[in-house]
C-alpha cells in the first residue's frame, strides 16, 4: 500500500476550504486516483494531522494503488513543498506480541434500532476502541482520547455531521494478519470524512 504525506499551504483558499469541509477534501484527494469522470474512485484513507493556526497543514493519504499527485500539484499554491510517498507492507514488519505506538482518528458509533449513533462519552469511546481491537487483531495497552469533535460537511444538497475522536496510545499485536488488514482498509465508519486511518510507530 502507498502512504503519502501532503503539505497544504494555508494561504490557499482551496486548501482552507478542503480542511474545513471533509467531504470536499475527499473529493479533491480522489482526483489523483481517477483518469476520467467515468472511472469509479478507489477507496482511500486520509487524515488531516493537527496543526497550529496558519502553519502548513499535513494530510496523510493511504491507498492500495499509486496516485498521480501532479493533479494536485497543478492547483495554484495548493501544496507546499514536494509530495512524499512510501510503498509499505505491514506484513513485513508486524510481529506477534510486539507493542507499537498508534494514532487513530475514528468515528466511534453504535447501531441502535437500525440507526448509527455517535458515542459521545470518553468511556463509551474507549470501550468502542477495545472492541475494535478484538475484531482487528490488537489489544489496547494504554490509550487516551486526545480530542473529540463534530465534523460538519456538505454532500451535494445535504449537510452531514460525523463525530470524530482522536485516539493515541500503545497497542499490542495479537493477530498479525487481522491487524495488517485493518491497516490496509481502515477502522470504523466515516472514512470519506478523514476517519479510520490507523498509524503505527515503534516505541
Amino acid at each position: 500500500m502507498y502512504l503519502t504525506r501532503l503539505r497544504l499551504d494555508p494561504r490557499s483558499a482551496l486548501a482552507r476550504r478542503d480542511l474545513g469541509e471533509p467531504y470536499e477534501m475527499h473529493r479533491t484527494l480522489v482526483r489523483a486516483f481517477v483518469h476520467d469522470a467515468a472511472q469509479a474512485p478507489p477507496r482511500i484513507l486520509w487524515r488531516a494531522e493537527p496543526a497550529a493556526a496558519w502553519s502548513e497543514s499535513v494530510v496523510l493519504v493511504q491507498a492500495l494503488e499509486p496516485a498521480n499527485w501532479s493533479v494536485l500539484e497543478a492547483l495554484p499554491n495548493y501544496l507546499k513543498g514536494s509530495v512524499e510517498t512510501r510503498d509499505i507492507s505491514p506484513e513485513g514488519w508486524l510481529q506477534p506480541e510486539q507493542c507499537y505506538r498508534f494514532r487513530l482518528f475514528a468515528n466511534p458509533t453504535v447501531t441502535r434500532n437500525g440507526k448509527r449513533q455517535g458515542l459521545v462519552s470518553e468511556a463509551a469511546q474507549m470501550a468502542w476502541l477495545a472492541r475494535q481491537g478484538e475484531r482487528h487483531g490488537f489489544a489496547v495497552e494504554a490509550a487516551l482520547v486526545m480530542g473529540s469533535e463534530q465534523l460538519r460537511s456538505r454532500k451535494q444538497d445535504s449537510r452531514i455531521s460525523v463525530l470524530q475522536a482522536c485516539f493515541e496510545g500503545r497497542l499490542r499485536v495479537r493477530d498479525c494478519a487481522a491487524l495488517a488488514s485493518a491497516l490496509r482498509t481502515g477502522i470504523g465508519p466515516g472514512k470519506a470524512f478523514g476517519c479510520g486511518l490507523l498509524s503505527l510507530g515503534r516505541g
